[in-house]
Formats: C-alpha cells, structure tokens, sequence
C-alpha cells in the first residue's frame, strides 16, 4: 500500500470518542462528499509513495479550515490557490493556513513539503460549542475524554512510514505539554520539538511573523 491509501484508509475509519459531551458538535469532512473529494485528491496527489516523513501535531482542525476541507492547516481558498485542488466550499481564507502556506513556500513548495513532512492533530477531527471552535484541551475533563483515542490515533498513524527520530508539537502550551506525556509513557517518538503555533503569530506577532517562519524552516531542516 502507499502512504496515501494507509492515510485515506486512517480518516475514513475516524469517529468521536465516545466519552464526548452531546454539546460538542465534532466535525469530520472524511464523512462529507465533498470532504472526502478534496483529502482523496489531496493525499493522492502528494502522497502517493512510500516517503519516509515527520509528524507535526496540531491542537484540531478548525470549522473555516482542516474542519471543512478534510487537509490539516488548509483552507478552501488555498486548497484551490496553492494546492491547485479545485473545490466548491466558500472560499474564505483561515490565518493559520496563511502562516502555513508561507511557511510552506519559504521551504520550497507543497510538493517538496509534504514530500518530507505530514500534518495532523492531536485529534484528526474538529470540534465545534455553541458555534465556536473548541480545542480538545478546554473540555472538562478532556483528558479521560481523549486520551484512549488519541494514544491509538498516534500508532494507527506511525504505519504510515513517518520517521519517529523526531515530531513536532505545532503550539507551546497544552498541546506539548499533552504530546510529551503521551510519548514518555509509550515512546512513540524519539525527541518533542515545539514551534509556535500559527495562530497566535499572526493575532499577536504578526509583526515577527518572518522571524517565526524562520523558526520552523530551521527546525525542520
């Protein structure tokens, strides 16, 4: 099997835990027709190999971003623009995909990216309360809600060759903090490496934004 087919294989599998509040409202485009057009065209295009690559773990996916288009950290407008992945949901753009696609192209490219490198979440699928985003980690007791499903995200995702030397926890915070105690108790991976998360550069720093894209470019390598 290639890596696209074990990742295609990966999301349609996904379903919310099962602890999780009535009041969330998760978000899985894999179940979508349109969702699932534009992952299957993504992945197929970029990941149709047997690359070995690096994990980077964001927080998960958002309602204007990941949440819609079924792509981590990649809104309908560059799904279209950059990926060249035609698509019918509005085109509104989401600034940590604007932090990423710079990132990106600073790097050299989608193609050259993604070749090396695959972005997930703590959680795959998005979350959404009373018409906002959620993160995992602002639920009561989000850990007992989380954490089985998350530790078996993480294995059933290491099948997909990824290079376990090294991962990346895309946020300083509860994000790391969550992903490091994980990896001490199974050893997923050999090191934690955090980069800023693209949210919060591009809401309080945007003025530092070069310095943060060069930030991950160096830690990437």
């Amino acid at each position: 099997m290639l890596v696209s087919d074990r990742i295609l294989e990966f999301y349609q599998s996904l379903a919310a835990p099962a602890k999780l509040p009535k009041k969330v409202k998760t978000l899985n485009p894999y179940q979508s027709d349109d969702g699932w057009e534009t992952t299957t065209q993504f992945y197929q295009k970029y990941y149709s190999d047997n690359n070995s690559r690096r994990m980077l773990f964001g927080i998960n996916p958002g309602r204007f971003g990941g949440g819609i288009t079924g792509v981590p950290f990649t809104d309908p407008l560059l799904l279209e623009e950059v990926c060249e992945i035609p698509n019918s949901f509005n085109k509104r753009a989401e600034l940590s995909s604007r932090f990423i696609y710079e990132m990106i192209d600073h790097y050299g490219g989608p193609d050259a990216f993604y070749s090396k490198f695959y972005i997930t979440g703590m959680s795959p699928l998005g979350f959404v309360m009373d018409g906002k985003n959620l993160n995992y980690y602002d639920l009561k007791d989000w850990q007992k809600v989380f954490e089985k499903d998350m530790i078996q995200w993480i294995k059933s995702q290491l099948t997909f060759n990824i290079d376990t030397s090294v991962a990346y926890s895309i946020g300083q915070g509860q994000n790391l903090k969550f992903l490091k105690q994980l990896n001490d108790k199974h050893q997923f991976f050999e090191d934690i490496i955090p980069v800023p998360h693209p949210r919060w550069v591009m809401q309080y720093r945007l003025k530092r934004k070069q310095e943060f894209i060069d930030e991950y470019l160096q830690k990437l390598g």
